[in-house]
């Protein structure tokens, strides 16, 4: 009987608990798990973001493209800041409105762009233009940046439409047409249709050597340093302040306002692509919140990731589309 006890109460005894070290280490290894799955999750969810940004300058690429192809020339840029996109006034030169206003029905958007069709009472086109300007294109957003839904646009006497009735929010763009490698601020356009159609209006005469500017008509047969060689369109710089504010100068206006840094970047020596930060900078360059790189797509209509340290002079290169330079060493394979 005694034996046993004693085997009992060795038994008992031999039993403990963790101490707190132990017990710190094990929750050291959870959190170092858990911050590693977190990361993992994370970066998962930018590659299908990523993804998904890429797949929308594909769409709007494609419809630049098909758009060259049916009038035989890119779209235009528009006017300036204070005109957006109008359906009666057709394409190229005459079209007061931006490039995504244009390509709208090539993105199967064809009954967006025909809404204000055959209107042409003005007082009944500015509202029938503000309803379409209030109407969110998936396509023009970014996931990474931003969701795909209205932001302010700048409440300004002197920035505002001349042909659109008055609006707190609109649709936006995080995507840029390639103006080339030589800037220039067109400003805000003239101040009428019948100025800026009269033939003494003194429109901006400016060596452009991008794609997409100022009233631009430019072909393919102009792209002389061949589709693959030209930038086309990209992700645009927006500081990450700035993503909902609607008071900065490069995403203060719709996505269908006329040639403006809300849709029309460039590129050269001075213009290097950044990634979003918080502080504002240049508002004329392109950029965008994936690291490290900005997504372009190129006038043969593939989308390519740029790294972020390309050099200064391939970058230039690639947004002229006449220079006569070919560079193929800093590619990667498209889609």
């Amino acid at each position: 009987m005694s034996m046993n006890r004693v085997r009992l109460d060795r038994s008992i005894g031999d039993c403990r608990g963790f101490t707190l070290i132990e017990i710190l280490v094990v929750i050291t290894i959870i959190g170092v798990l858990t911050m590693l799955l977190l990361a993992a999750v994370q970066a998962s969810r930018e590659a299908a973001r990523r993804a998904q940004c890429q797949n929308n300058l594909k769409q709007l690429a494609l419809a630049m493209i098909n758009h060259e192809s049916a009038m035989r020339f890119y779209p235009s840029g528009g006017w300036g800041y204070r005109w957006v996109g109008d359906p009666n006034r057709g394409s190229g030169r005459r079209q007061p409105g931006g490039w995504a206003f244009v390509i709208l029905p090539y993105l199967e958007r064809r009954d967006l762009f025909e809404q204000a069709l055959d209107i042409h009472d003005p007082s009944e086109l500015r509202w029938c233009l503000a309803q379409v300007n209030a109407v969110v294109v998936p396509t023009f957003y970014c996931p990474s940046r931003r969701a795909a839904e209205l932001y302010p646009i700048l409440q300004s006497p002197a920035h505002y439409p001349y042909n659109l009735d008055l609006l707190e929010n609109a649709v936006k763009i995080d995507y840029a047409a390639n103006a080339g490698d030589f800037l220039l601020d067109v400003g805000a356009g003239p101040v009428s249709i019948a100025q800026g159609d009269h033939p003494a209006y003194p429109w901006p005469d400016y060596p452009a050597t991008g794609v997409c500017f100022l009233r631009s008509e430019i072909s393919i047969d102009h792209v002389l340093d061949g589709t693959s060689n030209t930038y086309l369109v990209g992700e645009k710089n927006i500081p990450r302040l700035h993503y909902d504010t609607g008071d900065w100068r490069g995403d203060d206006q719709s996505a269908y306002v006329g040639d403006d840094y809300d849709t029309i970047r460039w590129a050269n020596a001075s213009l290097l692509p950044l990634n979003d930060v918080e502080a504002e900078n240049d508002d004329a360059r392109f950029g965008g919140p994936h690291p490290g790189v900005v997504q372009m797509a190129f006038c043969d209509g593939s989308v390519r990731p740029i790294d972020l340290s390309i050099d200064a002079l391939v970058h230039q290169q690639q947004a002229n589309r006449k220079d006569g330079q070919v560079n193929n060493t800093v590619r990667s394979n498209g889609n």
